[in-house]
């Protein structure tokens, strides 16, 4: 058994290189910001919202599930779990360039912290293994 076989270690990693993958197309957005005609571009992002409604049976609530009533206070309110989609809006240029040098900026910040999160976790985790196996 390998690290990469622990379920939390393949997320990590899995998003880690979602989010490499990411860095590029950004880079190529950012590289193509003259170029006429050119359209950014991004990678499709997994729907947290979706996958939770297909586990859910198409129910609009999530109830906490609590072993003892005393552990959480008022456990048996409902989470509403409907998300409004944010709209998005994009500028083009007289050449038909779409690419708005701004928002490639944001992405790339978001990106970096996001990816850093990541490693962040990852260390913390393999540190964790290592003190549970008392290296």
């Amino acid at each position: 058994m390998t690290i990469q076989d622990i379920g939390i270690f393949q997320a990590l990693s899995a998003k880690m290189g979602y989010l490499n993958q990411r860095q590029s197309v950004i880079a190529q957005n950012v590289a193509n910001a003259d170029t006429p005609g050119y359209r950014p571009k991004d990678l499709v992002e997994v729907d947290f919202s979706s996958m939770l409604k297909a586990q859910m049976g198409g129910a609009k609530t999530v109830s906490i599930a609590t072993t003892d009533d005393r552990h959480l206070p008022n456990a048996n309110r409902h989470i509403n779990v409907n998300a409004k989609k944010q709209k998005d809006t994009y500028e083009v240029a007289p050449s038909g360039n779409a690419v708005i040098m701004e928002e490639q900026l944001i992405n790339a910040g978001k990106n970096s912290m996001d990816y850093s999160l990541m490693v962040n976790i990852y260390q913390k985790q393999v540190g964790m293994m290592r003190m549970a196996l008392g290296r």
